[in-house]
């Protein structure tokens, strides 16, 4: 067994002196700094509080929500938004990101949390920080955004289908003691108990969507899911004194406090990060996407430019701290981002006090809560899991090509039937051959026997009496990068490898690069022209590929004089082959 206390000391050195030394560099500049350096004034201040006190509002229920949802608790929830959404925006690369718990991580915690139970959670989520922080200083933000978009918009709607399908008990207010995880399971079981709905649980549930979706017709600066809420709670409490009973509330179900929490140190052993290394990566890989499209939401909305390795570093510190306080995995939230900007947010700051805003609800008034009914929750993560859907997006993939339509239903299925970490592997092991497929389509072979024309190539040199393609000389020209998708194929324009030709000429100027499959490749291509008595050419080997060439050891293969820099050479060089035969 570890030490975690030792562990977590060693972790915020070596943290301390990558600040340190990344400032130096200037790689390491959170955007609080900057923006405080470069004229913050008091209406700025200002502006930044309001919004932050909006959004601390907007993120209540949801925070709330997320938690239950997940597994956990409404404190987990809060607590989450708090710690992790002040770490976010005090170390993070955007002006404008608000973080906490967000709906995507619903599914993947409370499998975690059914599986491995709470600790489980905070070894999980505590290694996810740390992949996180590993991805930004190996500067991996800027590809991660790279992910394919059906991949993305196939599991998001994955989510929330998901999501939508654990809320059928509590919005229907059915007698189930305990759910199955499958949702295929879920469904039989929900068909089987139907006949004990909770009618008013059900009209709460429905009051409260209609609230949620009618709030912004008569003001955006309302969250709809607060008003729902009050409303709705109210509503209960109307109910109950009137002596309608079965609405379940938070504090029939949890032991509400706003006590401080106590700081606790995961329990690291071999096998518990054995087991929970996969699950730790999708919870990073989830954290990254929609930390980095919520960023660059952001950009496009404020004029701006978010560091993409600083904000995984932020969020990487987010979710290592997070679960040292009871909270659950947090990420960048876009909807909450938005709603800053919207309100006038746009710096830091607006982050760091809906932090606060967050605080002093969880340590004033966190004893309602308990009335809260949970209907009126299951109502909000139904909006929820509705603005997650994307359906509108799914509907246009359906209309790409064939390729993007099957990463996309792949990654949407898996993740509904099965989990989100299968999901994940296999749309992006998907998407990857798909896109070596796409590469080696892109790259073509053609084969010149007669003449070249010196209009259309940029590597001709000398005398033009020189395009003239000698008699048993063939001249083939590869267009694109040569790798192993391009092997077989390369091999096939051969053909036959004895002929009539008696020397091959190989243009690869327009060969941008070459893997070691390719270099294997066309070793065993050469050598089997030196068995048939065939001579090889290579021309016009740009700088990059022929380094790699003769690492490679390609000059002892083909003979360095075989390797010429433009075409005029190469012919001169087959010609002088031809005669001396």
């Amino acid at each position: 067994m570890f030490s975690a206390a030792r562990l977590c000391n060693f972790a915020a050195e070596k943290l301390l002196v990558y600040f340190y030394r990344m400032e130096i560099k200037g790689d390491f500049t959170p955007k609080l700094f900057t923006t405080i350096k470069n004229g913050y004034n008091k209406q700025t201040l200002v502006q930044d509080l309001l919004a932050g006190i909006i959004v601390g509002i907007v993120a209540l229920p949801l925070a709330i929500a997320f938690g239950i949802a997940s597994g956990a608790s409404p404190e987990a929830g809060i607590l989450t938004a708090i710690v992790a959404g002040f770490i976010i925006s005090f170390f993070g690369g955007s002006k404008v990101q608000i973080g906490g718990p967000t709906g995507a991580f619903i599914v993947i915690v409370y499998g975690i949390i059914q599986e491995y139970g709470m600790n489980g959670l905070m070894i999980a989520t505590f290694m996810a920080g740390a992949f996180l922080i590993l991805m930004g200083v190996l500067h991996l933000g800027t590809i991660i955004k790279y992910i394919p978009y059906p991949i993305v918009v196939g599991f998001t709607s994955g989510i929330a289908l998901t999501i939508f399908a654990t809320q059928i008990k509590d919005l229907f207010g059915l007698q189930v003691e305990s759910v199955p995880a499958d949702f295929l399971d879920k469904w039989v079981v929900y068909a089987q108990n139907i006949g004990t709905i909770n009618w008013w649980a059900l009209l709460v549930g429905v009051v409260s969507i209609l609230i949620i979706v009618l709030t912004p017709k008569v003001s955006r600066r309302i969250p709809g899911s607060l008003v729902a809420i009050v409303v709705m709670t109210l509503a209960t409490l109307g109910l109950k004194y009137l002596g309608v009973e079965g609405i379940e509330t938070i504090g029939d179900r949890f032991s509400i406090s706003s006590a401080l929490p106590q700081p606790a140190v995961p329990e690291l052993t071999w096998e518990s990060i054995r087991h929970l290394a996969q699950p730790a990566m999708v919870i990073a890989m989830l954290g990254a996407i929609e930390s980095l499209l919520s960023a660059a939401v952001a950009d496009g909305v404020i004029g701006d430019r978010h560091n993409s390795n600083q904000e995984l570093v932020a969020q990487g510190i987010a979710n290592m701290v997070s679960p040292l306080i009871g909270g659950i995995p947090a990420t960048g939230a876009i909807a909450r981002t938005m709603t800053n900007i919207n309100n006038g947010g746009r710096t830091p700051v607006a982050g760091i006090a809906h932090a606060i805003v967050l605080a002093l609800i969880y340590l004033f008034l966190m004893p309602l809560v308990q009335y809260i009914p949970m209907a009126c929750l299951a109502g909000i993560l139904v909006v929820v899991s509705y603005n997650m859907s994307e359906w509108r997006s799914f509907r246009a993939i359906l209309r790409n090509p064939k390729s993007d339509i099957i990463v996309l239903l792949v990654t949407f299925f898996l993740t509904v039937i099965f989990d989100l970490t299968v999901a994940i592997e296999v749309g992006v092991i998907i998407a990857c051959l798909l896109c070596m497929k796409r590469m080696a389509e892109t790259t073509n072979v053609s084969v010149l026997s007669d003449e070249i024309d010196p209009m259309a190539d940029t590597d001709v040199q000398g005398n033009l009496e020189h395009l003239i393609i000698p008699e048993g000389v063939k001249v083939y020209e590869i267009n694109g990068p040569y790798f192993f998708g391009i092997g077989n194929k390369f091999e096939e324009m051969m053909g036959d490898m004895g002929g009539r030709a008696k020397v091959r000429i190989i243009r690869m100027r327009k060969v941008p690069f070459i893997d070691s499959t390719g270099v294997h490749n066309l070793s065993n291509m050469c050598k089997m022209c030196s068995q048939l008595g065939v001579k090889v050419v290579l021309s016009g080997v740009n700088p990059s590929v022929m380094k790699v060439l003769k690492k490679a050891g390609m000059e002892d293969v083909v003979g360095k004089e075989n390797i010429c820099s433009h075409i005029s050479l190469a012919l001169e060089r087959a010609q002088k082959i031809v005669s001396e035969a």
